[in-house]
């Protein structure tokens, strides 16, 4: 959580956090000067934790579209996948990060509808057919 003039605020960056992050955004062009980044990668954590609406993000973090904006910006151009690769190379590199791992496979459970059972929701008239590459869709 984040002071922000006596209000502590939840689902922000701490300041830890930005300034492990702040360094491997990328910088602002020249031109028109933008909304601070930590402002507007907060407005995008938080519209993340909270799975609110992009236009219900609150005007703290600015103009939603300019979040909207430059999340979307951020993700086609890969600056989101680079920072998590080296957040998590630093804290490998620090033994920070366990990379122990159990998966117990004993318990696999779908919704009904997925097993095609018959009952409500699932298809019972339908057959399953497997469709391959030198099978002519068009011949049904």
């Amino acid at each position: 959580m984040v002071d922000h003039g006596g209000v502590v605020r939840r689902h922000e960056l701490t300041d830890q956090e930005w300034e492990l992050l702040a360094p491997l955004l990328p910088r602002a062009s020249t031109g028109r000067p933008r909304v601070e980044d930590r402002r507007v990668i907060n407005g995008m954590v938080y519209k993340i934790r909270t799975e609110i609406s992009w236009r219900d993000l609150p005007e703290r973090y600015g103009p939603w579209k300019m979040v909207y904006t430059r999340f979307r910006r951020y993700a086609l151009d890969g600056i989101f996948t680079r920072a998590l690769q080296q957040v998590r190379a630093r804290a490998d590199a620090a033994g920070d990060i366990d990379w122990l791992v159990q998966i117990d496979s004993t318990i696999v459970r779908a919704h009904q509808p997925a097993a095609a059972t018959g009952r409500k929701g699932g298809s019972a008239g339908r057959t399953n057919r497997m469709i391959t590459p030198s099978a002519d869709p068009e011949a049904d």
